[in-house]
């Protein structure tokens, strides 16, 4: 069902089972896959690719222009994958020529409300950005992480896969995969082994991983040794290997 005060652009291709709200607005180069949501007061622009079963709350903005000054208009985009919730107010802007040119959120995510993602970032699936999380332009957020209340990541900043940014923190620099972060910049505190117990990691691996945080974070071990002890523990428990290849594609480098 399509609302009669909504403006939707003739060269749109909206599924016919969408169903779209008072008063929103779309553009001629939007794609909206079967059933999908998209509430009153929603404006969709640019290139923007949306998959199946997303809902989309009233006042989001998603696929708008960009806040980089270089930008100029160039033809980018913004891709969507599927079961997404974006909830009021969020902003997501499409990417830049400076990077692939591609804004891209996953599967299964949860923004709340008044979250930004900026240009060219890189959501992967079940990620959970709380209200008022604020990604700047380039920020990669891998599968699983958690960024709370108020976040704010800086440019280029990584999050790795079952991450957790604590409410009100200042993210500076790339969080390794299963860490907690705090802080105003934020810094290691644990690992988030609640979030971990609830995605059904075994009791041996929680504890793997509580050691390689302890040979990376609290023995004062040299970068490189650390990282030697963790990619042996990895022969036995698997789910270390992305903390290692983490922290060596870091460019920002890690928080300390």
């Amino acid at each position: 069902m399509i609302h009669p005060t909504a403006v939707i652009d003739p060269k749109a291709e909206i599924h016919e089972s969408v169903e779209i709200g008072a008063f929103t607005v779309i553009g001629p180069h939007v794609k909206i896959a079967q059933g999908c949501k998209i509430s009153s007061h929603v404006v969709i622009n640019g290139d923007t690719q949306i998959g199946e079963h997303n809902r989309i709350y009233q006042f989001a903005s998603i696929g708008e222009e960009n806040q980089d000054k270089k930008y100029a208009g160039e033809a980018t985009q913004t891709i969507i994958g599927d079961n997404n919730v974006f909830r009021e107010c969020c902003t997501v802007h499409r990417g830049t020529v400076q990077d692939d040119g591609i804004t891209r959120i996953g599967n299964d995510n949860l923004i709340m409300c008044y979250s930004h993602i900026a240009h060219d970032c890189k959501i992967g699936n079940k990620v959970i950005l709380a209200n008022n999380t604020t990604l700047a332009g380039h920020v990669h957020v891998g599968d699983w992480a958690i960024m709370g209340g108020f976040s704010m990541v800086h440019q280029f900043v990584h999050i790795g896969a079952h991450a957790f940014s604590a409410i009100n923190g200042i993210v500076l620099k790339d969080i390794p995969p299963y860490v907690m972060a705090e802080g105003r910049p934020a810094v290691p505190r644990t690992i988030n082994s609640e979030g971990l117990k609830r995605r059904e990691f075994d009791s041996e691996a929680i504890m793997a991983i509580k050691r390689a945080f302890k040979a990376l974070y609290r023995r004062k071990l040299p970068l490189e040794e650390a990282l030697a002890e963790i990619a042996e523990q990895s022969n036995t428990y698997p789910e270390l290997a992305c903390i290692t290849d983490f922290v060596q594609a870091s460019k920002r480098g890690i928080i300390r």
